[in-house]
């Protein structure tokens, strides 16, 4: 695809070469902090909940996000946010039973899940399914930032999505977690700010709210769509889709997301990041992503813009139209900060499923923590070239938007049934769980074929669209029921296995995160000055520091640097082995500790009871 318009001056250009040398800059900067296979995937379990909010943003919203809901806010109006609207609907799922189950239980990944909750083989096709998913992923912000480049710069597509893929590939391969953390941290603020900034301005280009409000047709100014038309975009399709199997998919299934919320301190901070990620930060990305296209459309009925403009270039045809040089350098900045955001985390995401779930158990099993870190690396950026070859399959699609929801309502249903049962049902049996992921996936293949088997399910649907929408409830109504019929028919595991995997059990998989019994007393903080020592494999605190955060012997405690805007970067858990008598506030710790969470020794820190 050849843009016939080049948007941009050399001012603009220079703008987004300096943007990337800097977040390439940043990410290197955090090398530093990974030295583990931790490190590398989750950061070392250290942040603070502000932090992974800012960066979860920068990964939901990638490049396709700006140019897919721009083009549907142009096509129909600002019901285009109803995807990003329906995220509160896995709230209780997760912080009630599926992250706390993971954090608890040490489990890296869906496929570890899988094989302690059901077995072997379940957890070898969830991997196939997650790894299909994921790099595809990572091939659709590729073609979609190569699509926005073209109209900017008329560079060719492929070329385009080599070179952001090469400039992600390189820092994330150098910093792992901490690095993509951090990096996302600014570029979630950076295409906020870009977002909202694009709107003010289209706005008093407009001449003002109502001009722009009068500028959109009726059915543009609805919140929702009409039910089941069109066929291209209507509220049930895109209800079933996005709403649920698509939001149940990122957050539960999607490897970036997992990696990021079991990078957290603590399930309390999972709580905090979550709620205000959901409530606060995800409705003002709606809006930031979207605006673009009801500009665009208020600037088609006023003349501004040609009556044939593309839509899936709307967003960059706005902003060049609204922002002058060096401004619309920042706004491609921030398209190019959606794209790196989301790219980094879905890298890192396949590298942590290839080692964790292929290479460390099935290729070669015992080998050095160095080892895997060489190797996770790699996969890395192999991960970026496999990435890279799947920009022409997403280019086929004359949509961006239908090319993203064909590709995940054909990918996620059966894994995201298989998820919410595996947790929620203690019956629910290990045949059943293989044959849910195998069969599930196999009838959404015969719909794609024959998509006259999903008219059941259609809501009156017109079948000229094909039921690209009605697909993921076909997949999920079909999974379920393979589920249900299975497990009727096979043996379920018996409960003490399968205890601490399951909700009502996780009071089981706490204790065996902290390897004791749980303390009743309910936790606090102090600030206090460490001293390191060669002789101790924990730390001892003093009886002061006992007092102030109620703890113990075999309690879990967090130590960081007391300046909370560094969100945790310099911090380190740590099991109390020892009290020794002091009412100072001080605390003795293991110097393999002060080096694993960079803590600066003899200088005020902060301790907090975790467990």
């Amino acid at each position: 695809m050849e843009g016939t318009t080049v948007i941009g001056t050399r001012l603009d250009y220079w703008v987004i070469i300096g943007y990337f040398v800097l977040i390439f800059g940043f990410g290197f900067t955090f090398a530093r902090f990974t030295r583990t296979t931790r490190d590398f995937f989750f950061g070392g379990q250290r942040f603070s909940w502000w932090l992974i909010t800012f960066s979860c943003v920068a990964s939901v919203v990638g490049s396709y996000s700006f140019i897919k809901y721009s083009a549907a806010g142009f096509r129909y109006g600002t019901s285009s946010t109803m995807a990003y609207m329906n995220d509160w609907i896995v709230v209780g799922f997760l912080l009630l039973g599926w992250l706390p189950i993971l954090y608890f239980n040490r489990i890296m990944s869906v496929p570890e899940y899988f094989r302690k909750r059901f077995d072997a083989r379940t957890g070898v096709m969830a991997t196939i399914i997650v790894l299909i998913y994921m790099v595809g992923y990572i091939g659709i912000n590729l073609y979609t930032m190569g699509v926005a480049l073209n109209a900017m710069l008329g560079t060719d597509v492929v070329l385009s999505a080599v070179l952001v893929a090469v400039v992600c590939a390189l820092y994330v391969t150098a910093g792992g977690q901490t690095s993509v953390i951090m990096t996302d941290l600014i570029q979630g603020v950076i295409l906020l700010i870009a977002g909202f900034l694009l709107f003010g301005l289209g706005l008093g280009l407009l001449g003002g709210w109502e001009r722009f409000w009068e500028g959109l047709p009726l059915l543009h100014r609805l919140p929702f769509s009409r039910f089941n038309e069109p066929h291209q975009f209507h509220f049930v399709g895109i209800f079933w889709q996005d709403g649920i199997s698509n939001t149940f998919a990122l957050y539960m299934m999607n490897q970036g997301f997992i990696l990021r919320f079991l990078s957290l301190k603590s399930v309390k901070e999972i709580r905090k990041t979550f709620l205000s990620l959901i409530l606060v930060l995800m409705p003002l990305a709606a809006i930031a992503v979207s605006n673009a296209g009801w500009l665009g459309r208020s600037m088609v009925s006023q003349g501004i813009l040609p009556q044939d403009v593309d839509p899936n270039q709307i967003f960059v045809q706005v902003a060049g139209r609204i922002c002058g040089p060096g401004l619309f350098g920042f706004v491609m900045a921030a398209l190019s900060a959606a794209l790196m955001s989301t790219i980094d985390t879905l890298i890192n995401a396949v590298s942590a499923i290839a080692v964790n779930d292929v290479y460390r158990p099935y290729v070669r099993t015992g080998a050095s923590d160095a080892h895997y870190l060489r190797v996770a690396r790699g996969v890395s950026m192999s991960a970026a070239l496999i990435g890279i070859a799947l920009v022409p399959v997403f280019a086929s699609f004359n949509s961006i938007y239908v090319a993203h929801g064909s590709f995940t309502a054909a990918i996620t249903p059966a894994m995201v049934v298989t998820i919410v049962l595996g947790v929620y049902w203690r019956r629910y049996t290990s045949r059943a769980a293989f044959w849910t992921l195998l069969g599930g996936s196999i009838v959404v293949v015969l719909s794609i074929v024959w998509p006259v088997v999903i008219s059941p399910l259609s809501h009156g649907v017109d079948p000229a669209g094909g039921f690209k929408y009605m697909r993921a409830l076909f997949g999920l109504s079909m999974s379920v029921v393979i589920a249900v019929l299975v497990s009727a028919f096979t043996r379920a595991k018996d409960p003490r296995e399968i205890e601490g995997l399951v909700i009502g059990t996780i009071r089981s998989a706490m204790e065996r995160f902290k390897g004791g019994p749980l303390s009743e007393e309910e936790g606090g903080e102090a600030i206090v000055t460490i001293l390191g020592s060669d002789d101790l494999e924990g730390v001892s605190i003093s009886t002061g520091v006992a007092v102030a955060i109620g703890a113990g012997n075999g309690d879990v405690v967090y130590l960081s640097d007391r300046r909370r805007w560094l969100g945790g970067l310099r911090s380190v858990h740590a099991t109390v082995t020892d009290l020794h008598d002091d009412e100072e506030m001080t605390v003795v710790v293991a110097r393999s500790l002060i080096t694993e969470g960079s803590l600066l020794p003899r200088r005020d820190q902060r301790i907090e009871k975790i467990l």
